[in-house]
């Protein structure tokens, strides 16, 4: 199996993982990789064992993303953590749905009468970093260079302009801090200016990992969300026809489609003392991959987890983690992916991936999906 086909489809390979080696060292660098579900939330949930800081934690204005909340354990994270809450409540995040579907009207406008179109470019990529750059207050047309410095993040693939990217995107967004620092504005940077730790306002070092994590996670999650739930309706006879029809399933389809295909695969911890793991010894300092995807199709959590079934109940999957380090963006994601797919149900009587394009997926091991997403439409 190639590698390209091993990252669309590494299912197989978690299970043979479950069964035989649930908890396997690395021979030559030391790590360890998780598999089952027990054992995987175990490693996102216990940040006592298992800690965040594998990026440093402390502040490096180089690299502010090493420092944010995916960065942090407590008490640390859970200061920063409260500074954002209050722009993903229930309250906010349903209030951006009149703009989510104004966005993704307005991408399909611009698709024309044609037969078909990319998916991901025209409509699943620049629908949420659109959303994003709102909350930010940041100018849309930065978008390619979001896409491409947070593909860079997330790649096993080197981008020979990863530095020059990185520096651009900070010089960006700090000028852009400046600027809602001079005048500023009802979106997230402002709050955040304004926002206090302990008596302190956040420095740049902290409001630049802020905005740069939620320009990789508040995008990467909702693109690779909206094209593998496009994939999984794909593959199930009449699923987009009983969906246009009962659209009190389509939640439960998307809850499906983040077990089924997740669009984050795996996650990493560092060991913060010598613990114990399922009879394995993990010494402090090494590093642990928690695999998301594999812990999803766990047939000790999941009854017959190779089935795709939109009206799966209970349905408790680790898609946005769990414990303290649960994505904060989860419902904007769900919100997001609702919106746009029952736009798509809404204007489309049929709608096919296009099989005589070869998919190529994303060249990481920790966000699973594909580059491009061709697909082939049928109007009512």
């Amino acid at each position: 199996m190639s590698s390209a086909d091993r990252r669309l489809d590494p299912f197989p390979w978690y299970a043979a993982m479950r069964r035989d080696a649930p908890i396997a060292q690395d021979p030559q660098y030391g790590s360890w990789s998780v598999f089952r579900h027990t054992d995987v939330q175990r490693v996102l949930s216990d940040w006592e064992s298992f800690s965040s800081r594998f990026m440093g934690g402390a502040q490096n204005p180089s690299n502010p993303i090493g420092s944010s909340l995916i960065g942090t354990d407590p008490p640390r994270h859970r200061q920063l953590r409260s500074l954002v809450t209050q722009a993903f409540t229930p309250r906010a995040v349903a209030a951006l749905e009149p703009r989510i579907t104004e966005i993704a009207a307005d991408l399909l406008d611009a698709t024309g009468a044609a037969d078909g179109f990319d998916l991901v470019g025209d409509l699943a990529y620049p629908l949420p970093v659109t959303v994003i750059a709102d909350l930010l207050g940041v100018a849309h047309e930065h978008r390619e260079t979001f896409k491409r410095w947070a593909d860079s993040v997330v790649s096993e693939n080197a981008d020979p302009q990863e530095h020059a990217l990185q520096g651009a995107m900070i010089s960006l967004l700090r000028r852009t801090i400046a600027e809602h620092r001079e005048t500023p504005r009802d979106d997230l940077i402002t709050a955040l200016l304004a926002a206090q730790v302990a008596g302190e306002h956040l420095s740049e070092v902290d409001l630049l990992g802020f905005c740069m994590l939620l320009l990789v996670a508040g995008h990467e999650t909702t693109t690779n969300l909206i094209g593998n739930a496009i994939l999984c309706f794909n593959e199930q006879p009449g699923l987009w026809q009983r969906l246009r029809a009962e659209r009190d399933l389509l939640p439960g389809a998307i809850e499906e489609a983040l077990r089924y295909r997740s669009p984050v695969q795996s996650m990493y911890r560092v060991a913060a003392r010598d613990v114990e793991l399922d009879g394995h010894h993990v010494g402090a300092g090494q590093m642990l991959v928690a695999w998301i995807g594999s812990a999803n199709r766990d047939p000790e959590r999941f009854p017959d987890p190779e089935r795709f079934d939109v009206e799966r109940r209970p349905n408790r999957h680790l898609a946005f983690g769990h414990g303290i380090h649960f994505c904060l963006g989860a419902p904007l994601a769900r919100l997001e992916a609702r919106v746009t797919l029952s736009a798509l149900l809404d204007r489309y009587r049929e709608l096919r991936v296009d099989r005589t394009v070869l998919l190529e997926p994303m060249p990481s091991q920790i966000v699973y999906g594909v580059r491009a997403l061709p697909v082939l439409v049928e109007r009512p």
